[in-house]
């Protein structure tokens, strides 16, 4: 009973270390998200200083935004990157596994992109797609390719390049979870196998991946999550265009409260973004009881 007594007298310390993210999290995330609520039910704008309520017109203006559809298809575009970048992912942390030449200067190389400024990367790879002296344009014309893609000048190509980046970006972040994933799997799993008769591609999709199969499910959620939300690398890049098409829903909520100053359609737009990420999450968690295996 003392002991309990004592145990029971300190429980003030933990909440006093956990206090202040508390406090972070009360002020900078949870008060916010509730004022965008109810400016979501508003016509607030930072330029009038006039607003009243307005109900449900901010979604009936949404769903009849030919730009609000753009941008979900181009959000749907940039999201093909997240299975694109952990398939290549796998197969890289697969090779890194065995004994290869310069193993460990190679995973710092496959990572170093991941901690690089996001704004510095964007640079560098619109030196390498630019259109007209690009070193990958270049390289094109020189195997014979006689009109190379325009790539982030191109409106039919610019989100396609935006992906490539976004696949290089997170490729050394995938490849040194799905390492670390593949060294926990047992050496007599894959003795019994190649005993058995099993060759490498077997041995690699009928028994590696699905025992890495968790850590695809948390890197598939996760990625989606940040890839719907990534603004800086396509804000550096194109600023949305040319001519809109690389606008996704968050960068199309930036623009609509801090280029045009309607909070309350920009409030409308974030909610929604929220309720996508919300229910492809809750799909993920619902249908990986299918092909997870713990």
């Amino acid at each position: 009973m003392r002991r309990r007594s004592w145990i029971h007298r300190q429980g003030w310390v933990g909440y006093a270390f956990i206090l202040p993210n508390m406090l972070g999290i009360l002020l900078f995330f949870i008060l916010p998200a509730l004022f965008s609520f109810g400016l979501m039910f508003t016509d607030y704008q930072f330029s009038n200083p006039r607003w009243s309520f307005t109900g449900l017109d901010n979604l009936k203006r949404l769903f009849g935004d030919d730009k609000f559809y753009e941008a979900i298809r181009h959000t749907a575009i940039f999201l093909l990157s997240v299975p694109a970048s952990l398939l290549l992912a796998f197969l890289v942390a697969l090779v890194l596994n065995r004994g290869v030449y310069l193993k460990g200067l190679l995973r710092g190389m496959f990572f170093l992109p991941y901690i690089s400024s996001g704004v510095a990367v964007a640079f560098v790879w619109m030196l390498l797609f630019q259109p007209t002296h690009g070193p990958i344009n270049e390289a094109l014309r020189w195997l014979g390719v006689v009109s190379p893609p325009g790539w982030f000048a191109d409106s039919d190509t610019a989100m396609y390049a935006i992906d490539v980046v976004q696949i290089w970006f997170m490729l050394g972040y995938n490849m040194i979870i799905y390492l670390a994933a593949l060294q926990e799997v047992s050496t007599e799993q894959l003795e019994a196998a190649r005993i058995d008769g099993a060759g490498s591609r077997t041995i690699t999709w009928r028994i590696l991946w699905p025992l890495v199969s968790p850590t695809t499910f948390l890197l598939l959620v996760t990625g989606l999550i940040m890839t719907m939300k990534t603004f800086s690398l396509i804000q550096a890049i194109t600023q949305g265009g040319p001519s809109g098409s690389t606008t996704i829903l968050s960068l199309f909520v930036y623009k609509t409260a801090f280029s045009y100053y309607e909070m309350g359609y920009a409030s409308t737009i974030s909610w929604f973004l929220f309720a996508c990420i919300l229910a492809i999450t809750l799909i993920q968690w619902i249908g990986q009881k299918r092909w997870v295996h713990y």
